[in-house]
């Protein structure tokens, strides 16, 4: 696996593998891997002959008191777990070859998509994704681009961001990988201490009997409520709770049948703020 920190050499190495007629995957991600980027990895290379993975805490996704210098890091195990998937080449930048001194320019992706859910309680935070990541299609040049779906409104954000830009790369959506007790794999799985993690398992839990409430012809507004009262039960505190309609992320507040919506979440146990979705079809 080449391990390549500029953006030249990137650019030189996509080049050198287009130029070999090979196509490329790409999984960006912000390293602390765990079986969910692993599983994004795998599906990139069953699409593609060679696979990049970017490994790069993006500053300008954070606000100024979230969890930027607490983000777990652990380079050294990240490239053993890509070596043993195969992956051709990391991506490895610092802040200045991502953002020159001066850079002026980001990319905002308007409208219903960043409207609500985290583009609600984290203001800024999806300029700073869709910059990051239109940096690195740019740079990478990949023919395919793997993310998952436990981020959603992200997924849903960057389709967005791609089509309006006429980026030429594929985007593929995997479904949540979970623990087998079903809670979400996350790198901020690691901050919860055990009774945190108990309690954790009422955020999948609680999305997944909402859902069946939707589907079996509830109104999102009970749904909702029971699945506040479940998650606050357990110690949880919710920092949103939301239906929406699957594609445009519009909240939906009065039952429609047969529409398709995402049951999404973000809570907090204890300091750690976790994100979870179903997707549902409403009775």
């Amino acid at each position: 696996m080449q391990i390549l920190t500029t953006v030249d050499a990137m650019r030189r190495w996509s080049a050198e593998q287009r130029a070999a007629g090979r196509t490329i995957g790409f999984v960006p991600t912000m390293g602390y891997l765990h079986e969910g980027h692993l599983e994004l990895v795998r599906e990139a290379r069953r699409r593609a002959d060679v696979v990049v993975v970017s490994i790069y805490v993006n500053p300008t996704q954070f606000g100024p008191t979230e969890d930027l210098d607490r983000y777990p890091r652990d380079l050294p195990r990240d490239q053993r777990l890509l070596e043993a998937e195969g992956v051709a080449a990391l991506f490895f930048p610092p802040t200045a070859e991502m953002y020159p001194a001066a850079a002026s320019t980001f990319v905002t992706v308007e409208g219903s998509l960043t409207r609500g859910l985290c583009g609600a309680s984290r203001p800024g935070h999806f300029r700073g994704v869709a910059t990051v990541v239109a940096k690195l299609f740019v740079v990478v040049q990949p023919h395919v681009a793997v993310f998952g779906l436990k981020d959603y409104q992200q997924f849903r954000v960057i389709s967005r961001m791609t089509t309006d830009l006429l980026l030429d790369v594929r985007l593929v959506g995997l479904p949540t990988v979970r623990e087998p007790d079903g809670l979400a794999l996350s790198s901020r799985n690691v901050f919860l201490s055990p009774i945190e993690r108990a309690n954790a398992l009422a955020l999948p839990r609680g999305l997944v009997a909402a859902a069946a409430a939707l589907s079996a012809g509830g109104e999102p507004g009970p749904a909702l409520a029971t699945l506040r009262a479940s998650l606050e039960a357990a110690g949880g505190r919710p920092d949103y709770l939301t239906v929406a309609d699957a594609d445009t992320l519009d909240e939906i507040v009065a039952r429609e049948p047969g529409r398709r919506v995402v049951l999404a979440a973000a809570v907090f146990f204890g300091r750690t703020r976790l994100i979870d979705n179903v997707v549902a079809i409403m009775g």
